[in-house]
Parts: C-alpha cells; structure tokens; sequence
C-alpha cells in the first residue's frame, strides 16, 4: 500500500488531494515542522534528503512532487486528471506539472528567506539586513513574482482550469504555489486565481485530504 510521509503545512498536502481524487487507498505517515519550520530528523530515515513528500509503496522510495504525482497517475489515474495524450491541453498539463516546482516555487521560496533573515539576526544588525533584503525583494523578487502571477491568470483562461475544460493534475500541482503566493500577495486583482481557489477548496476530495493531513494554514 502507499504511504505518503506527510509534512505539516507543506507541498505534500497535494499529494494527498490527488490521492483522494483518485479514490486511492493509502496511509499518511505525518511529521510535524520543528520550530525552525524546518522538517524533523526522522525523515532522514526515508529518504536522505530529509524532505517532505515522500512516497513508499512497498520497496520503492519516490521522492519530489512531481515525481510521485507521476508515480501515482501511471499506477492508478487510468488516464483520469491528465488531457488525451498529444493534445495542447495534454502539453499544457505537463507545463504545469513540472512549471510548479521548477519555476513557480523559487521566488516564493526566496521571498520567505528574505523574511527570515533579518528576523534571525542579532539585534543590531537587523534594521541594516531588514533593509537591505526589503531591496532586493522590491528590486528583484517581486517583479519576478509578477510575471508568474500573470502567467497564471492568463492560463487559467475562460475555463478557470490550468490545462482544458476540467479539473487536470496541473490544477493540482498549481495550488501550492497559488495558495501560498495568496498569503502574500492576495487576488484582489486576479479574479481568475481568486475563483481557482475557493472552487478547489469546495472539492470535496481536497477536504478529505485536508482531513488526512492535519493542520493546513493555505486553505
């Protein structure tokens, strides 16, 4: 049976979602952040890296999201959450499959280190370093983040779907990224990403899966 070792507050609340859209059968192993935010030890013992997802299925050992997202659609979607292969939905869907860990992720991620450092700092040296990073946020992050937010108003369409007329597994990989850019930014403006999100967070099986995973605070 699959196991998805599951972390508090992190990308593989998706995993459990998809699961849950498939009607899989599996157990969540969760481990919480320590106060650092960083994940615990124990999951050195998985996988080496450390990190959260990770998939067991029997013997096999899947690490990353998109990984175990293709693990899971080739043993069980039977061709469900994914476009007819070939079509421009169905290269839409692998765009975005891939887009959300590889290009979406990065700049959020530096904007929560920008944050981070001056507030770790010593006390002296925080004034300096808040303002310091506030620049490179403005100069650099933030006209980035923007280009992403764009790109996926524009790609949400007149479907308010990511790849085609329904719901894909690029919806579902999209969500972290949208849920936390929301957190900071909000979509005030973005209708289209606005409705994205309290359209999933209504599904059903997204519910279950928040159910299976434990505290959430994106949704």
């Amino acid at each position: 049976m699959i196991t998805i070792h599951h972390l508090n507050n992190s990308r593989s609340q998706r995993v459990l979602w998809l699961l849950e859209e498939l009607e899989v059968t599996y157990d969540v192993k969760r481990y919480e952040r320590a106060r650092d935010m960083r994940a615990p030890a124990e999951l050195k013992a998985v996988h080496p890296l450390g990190k959260s997802p990770v998939l067991t299925d029997g013997e096999r050992t899947v690490a990353e999201t998109g990984a175990i997202v293709e693990y899971i659609l080739a043993g069980h979607g039977n061709g469900r959450l994914m476009p007819p292969q070939g079509t421009a939905d169905y290269w839409d869907a692998r765009h975005f499959l891939h887009y959300a860990e590889g290009s979406a992720m990065p700049p959020l991620f530096l904007m929560l280190v920008l944050q981070m450092i001056p507030a770790r700092a010593p006390f002296f040296a925080k004034p300096i370093l808040k303002t310091s990073m506030k620049k490179v946020d403005d100069m650099l992050v933030r006209p980035q983040m923007a280009l992403h937010l764009d790109h996926w108003e524009a790609s949400l369409g007149d479907t308010g779907w990511f790849a085609g007329p329904e719901m894909t597994v690029a919806d579902i990989m999209m969500s972290f990224p949208v849920e936390a850019a929301a957190q900071r930014f909000g979509y005030e403006d973005r209708p289209k990403l606005r409705d994205f999100l309290l359209r999933i967070h209504e599904r059903p099986a997204y519910r279950r899966g928040l159910k299976r995973g434990g505290p959430y605070a994106y949704a």
